[in-house]
């Protein structure tokens, strides 16, 4: 067999399923055989005449996997290493503690658009215009999502509602509008 004639994709099935037992994970395991795939193709010139392909699609899927754990575990390790590194915070005592409690969780309570948009903004310092690049959304959605985010927390500073609250929408034009 040439190293063009080469049957990768007869061999879905089972590279799917030792990706799976792999894994333990269908999307880490689609992505593991893609991955396989894509690295048989680049390298389809180091594959003997006569070997199994088979064999072979399944020593780079099981390198593929072994890498990306090694690779993680590295990660996890520096991860470790600069957490250990860094100085500890002295946590905030009394009141101050629980400013900031209450503040965390009205941050957290708002919603994933208007979290995302004000964290790029006000903590990480980016623009508008970088922040839509970041999320892949009109600059003047990004400006709307930090306005309404500023609004609820400036809301939630007031006592004046919850910031989690949503406004139900009110549907304009249907042929069921009423006229008052």
């Amino acid at each position: 067999m040439a190293h063009h004639d080469l049957d990768i994709v007869g061999q879905l099935e089972p590279l799917r399923r030792y990706a799976r037992v792999l894994t333990r994970d269908a999307e880490a395991a689609d992505d593991l055989v893609q991955a396989t795939f894509l690295r048989a193709q680049e390298r389809r010139g180091t594959f003997r005449d006569g070997a199994d392909v088979r064999v072979w699609l399944m020593a780079i899927l099981h390198n593929l996997f072994i890498d990306g754990r090694r690779s993680a575990q590295a990660s996890e390790a520096r991860e470790q290493a600069w957490a250990e590194s860094r100085p500890t915070f002295v946590e905030a005592s009394g009141e101050m503690a629980a400013r900031l409690a209450q503040l965390r969780t009205a941050f957290l309570s708002l919603n994933a658009e208007q979290r995302e948009a004000l964290h790029l903004v006000a903590v990480e310092g980016l623009g508008s215009a970088e922040a839509a690049q970041v999320l892949g959304v009109p600059v003047g959605t990004v400006m709307s999502r930090v306005g309404r985010a500023r609004a609820a927390l400036r809301a939630f500073e007031d006592g004046r509602g919850e910031v989690a609250t949503v406004k139900p929408l009110r549907i304009v034009g249907g042929c069921d509008e009423r006229q008052d």
